[in-house]
């Protein structure tokens, strides 16, 4: 049967410290949890019973046989999950100082393996059948796997949704336009473009969110999403409707997993049918939930946690009035 959701790109192991507001060099204990943005949304989508499955490819070596196992754990389809041998699995650490400073240290030198996915080694049937397919900005930053994410992407050609994570991080990239020009690419071929301020600007080269979700839908995409961080959430339609999400409060944790949580709960709203506005605001609830919890995987919620999180906040904003 085709896929609900087929997300396509990084996989790792995420190594986070277990106390929160202490640098690395003084954390003594650490938590090994399934990672990697494309991996995470698959998670989050199974979470809310779809059928979902991720490419990607590990190294040949433990953390490999982790991955695998904790998508198998997670009700994630791990057929696509390939091996290369360009180097181990990646591992990322984190320093988590809340609410809002958490640097990335990515150990994917000198490739990572699932940016050696090559076009001849896709499955273009199931990523034409699936009804999402989610790509990211970091399957664009290297060949072999640029080749394959802009391969996938022609052969789906904007069959069903299709989604495109901007995903922007500066140390996979010479530079900003070499980005930009892949980006341009990829939203050619896609129905919903989502990212942070920073995300757009680079897509783009506009930051103002309402030019530079115009500027999106302009590229060729239905629906874009930019997320701003505590103000909230603005979506805008082909017709240039938009809706404005306020951010659901939150005492944060963690914030790294909470734009996959978002995206996961994302898929979920768009294969229900659902509305840009309760879409938008369910895959941002969700997004809370995460922020305030350590782990990305293992946190993402199910769905009557998010409708809790909604109706908790809906009850406050009464209150508040």
């Amino acid at each position: 049967m085709p896929l609900d959701v087929l997300t396509m790109g990084r996989c790792e192991v995420d190594v986070y410290p277990l106390r929160t507001g202490v640098g690395l060099a003084e954390v003594t204990s650490f938590g090994k949890y399934l990672g990697g943005s494309p991996t995470n949304v698959a998670v989050a989508a199974a979470r809310y019973g779809h059928s979902a499955a991720v490419i990607t490819k590990t190294g040949r070596d433990p953390f490999g046989d982790f991955v695998r196992s904790s998508l198998t754990g997670y009700g994630v389809d791990a057929r696509f999950v390939g091996t290369s041998g360009i180097a181990p699995t990646p591992v990322t650490f984190c320093d988590i100082f809340p609410p809002d400073d958490f640097p990335l240290y990515f150990y994917r030198l000198p490739k990572a393996p699932d940016l050696d996915i090559a076009p001849d080694e896709l499955d273009l049937g199931a990523v034409r059948d699936a009804s999402v397919f989610w790509i990211t900005g970091t399957g664009l930053s290297e060949e072999p796997s640029r080749s394959a994410t802009l391969a996938a992407l022609e052969h789906r050609a904007r069959t069903g949704t299709t989604v495109f994570d901007l995903d922007w991080r500066p140390m996979f990239w010479a530079d900003t336009a070499e980005a930009r020009s892949y980006y341009a690419q990829a939203l050619r071929h896609t129905t919903v473009a989502l990212g942070n301020l920073d995300e757009v600007e680079v897509a783009t080269g506009e930051r103002e969110p309402y030019t530079a979700a115009k500027a999106l839908l302009a590229a060729g995409v239905e629906l874009a999403v930019v997320k701003q961080g505590r103000k909230g959430v603005l979506a805008m339609d082909r017709d240039g409707s938009a809706v404005e999400i306020a951010p659901v409060p939150v005492d944060v944790v963690n914030g790294l997993g909470a734009g996959d949580a978002f995206g996961g709960a994302l898929c979920h709203g768009l294969l229900s049918g659902w509305d840009t506005r309760r879409a938008v605001s369910f895959a941002n609830a969700a997004g809370a939930i995460v922020a305030g919890r350590l782990s990305c995987s293992d946190a993402m919620p199910t769905e009557t946690e998010v409708e809790a999180r909604l109706q908790a906040a809906r009850d406050d904003s009464r209150r508040e009035v």
